[in-house]
């Protein structure tokens, strides 16, 4: 038996300026356990025992690495201690560990930091989720394709049985994330998760929240930070007997939100020390395509109504062609700067330099767009009114914004999109 009392060993600072090497398969003749799956428990007397045993007989089978099972018993007082030992003596690659406190994420914390296996995942003891998709979840990581996998019963193609109570809590829940902190991942509570253990090392120091929110919490900063993140559809059955204590769980989770929503905002996450190193990854996650379209028009409504109403206060004083100048170089430093936190999740001084110049090279096609508009109209209009001038720098800016928006998402901030499954 290991007493642990708290996670003070995995509590060790990270360098932030050192990057993630560039993900590589793992070799098909590998000396330790390539997996090691947690089974967090507190008093599960009933179900532990058969659950190990279907565990380990199901790896025996289909999983064509060594593995080990570690049982993390969160402070039990019933028989759970006395069957976890009892299953790590009789059963080959079965470890335990006994923690002075409760928490799910406090026993995944412990386990996933003191493990040596490259692969690091974890499941529920009810075992809700069929096994047959934890090969599927795992070899993203072996083969080198992704960072974190995980289940999701929110997207095409899984099966899911439960109530309707349950159902429309949890889509709150996922819905509630994608509004607030804009995550595009689909199901952040599915108990069946797996991560490689160099991204753990890199994100646990991070992740604050040692109870329910710890998945979410590991999840989004993950995402945040670029990672790539796998999603498995999962055939899941609701366990009738859950410990899950729905309304404290959800006011700790809004909390948990709010506390890292300002964290996020407020830049204090070393983001930047979960980076690949070679290129692998710049910047933090953007959002996806449509999500980024909408918030990028909604800068840009915001950034022309600054602009045209900064041009119609400087071109009394200055003349039309550096009153456009002038009122299009500050929106396009604004815009610049909304994009970036906004639109592409870009958040702290990392970069910001650069994207600012890169910004400015495209404000140099849009005043080339819109000065040209207003030469062209003058050319063919001398006597055009104000109206008439408004309109085609409104025309040449919409043309404007739509290369700008191409160039941000190619060029300025590159997309590196990283769930491998669309949510529904």
């Amino acid at each position: 038996m290991r007493t642990v009392r708290r996670s003070a060993l995995i509590d060790r600072p990270i360098p932030e300026q050192s990057a993630l090497p560039r993900r590589a398969p793992l070799p098909a003749q590998h000396p330790e356990p390539v997996l090691d799956v947690v089974v967090p428990v507190y008093n599960e007397e009933n179900d532990l025992e058969p659950c190990v045993r279907r565990l380990h007989a199901h790896l025996g089978e289909t999983f064509p690495y060594a593995f080990r099972i570690t049982i993390a018993d969160n402070a039990s007082t019933d028989a759970t201690p006395r069957i976890a030992a009892r299953l790590a003596a009789e059963l080959p690659g079965t470890d335990w560990i006994r923690l002075a406190e409760k928490g799910r994420g406090r026993a995944l914390h412990t386990a996933w930091s003191r493990s040596r296996a490259p692969v690091l995942a974890y499941l529920d003891v009810d075992l809700s989720t069929d096994l047959a998709a934890l090969l599927p979840l795992v070899a993203p990581l072996i083969s080198g394709h992704s960072d974190i996998a995980i289940g999701t019963r929110l997207a095409r193609g899984s099966q899911v049985v439960r109530g309707p109570k349950r159902e429309i809590i949890s889509r709150c829940y996922n819905g509630l994330l994608r509004s607030t902190l804009a995550v595009g991942f689909s199901d952040a509570q599915c108990g069946f998760k797996a991560v490689r253990r160099d991204v753990a090392e890199r994100l646990l120091p991070l992740v604050e929240d040692r109870e329910w929110f710890f998945d979410t919490e590991l999840l989004v900063i993950a995402e945040r930070a670029g990672l790539r993140i796998h999603e498995v559809p999962v055939d899941w059955v609701d366990d009738p007997d859950s410990r899950v204590h729905i309304l404290s769980t959800a006011l700790a989770d809004l909390r948990g939100m709010a506390r890292l929503g300002r964290a996020l905002a407020g830049g204090r996450l070393p983001l930047t020390a979960l980076r690949r190193s070679g290129g692998d990854l710049d910047g933090e996650l953007p959002a996806g395509l449509a999500r980024q379209v909408v918030r990028f028009a909604a800068v840009g409504a915001a950034s022309t109504l600054c602009y045209l109403l900064l041009y119609t206060l400087l071109r009394p004083a200055t003349g039309a062609q550096a009153a456009n100048a002038l009122a299009l170089l500050a929106s396009a430093v604004a815009n610049t700067a909304a994009n970036r936190r906004l639109t592409f999740g870009v958040r702290g001084r990392d970069g910001a330099l650069r994207h600012q110049l890169k910004g400015l090279a495209a404000f140099v096609v849009g005043l080339t767009l819109t000065s040209g508009s207003l030469a062209g109209l003058h050319h063919a209009a001398p006597g055009a009114g104000h109206r008439v001038e408004l309109a085609a720098l409104i025309a040449a800016n919409l043309a404007a914004t739509l290369l700008r928006f191409l160039l941000f998402r190619a060029w300025v901030f590159p997309a590196r999109r990283t769930t491998g499954s669309v949510s529904p």
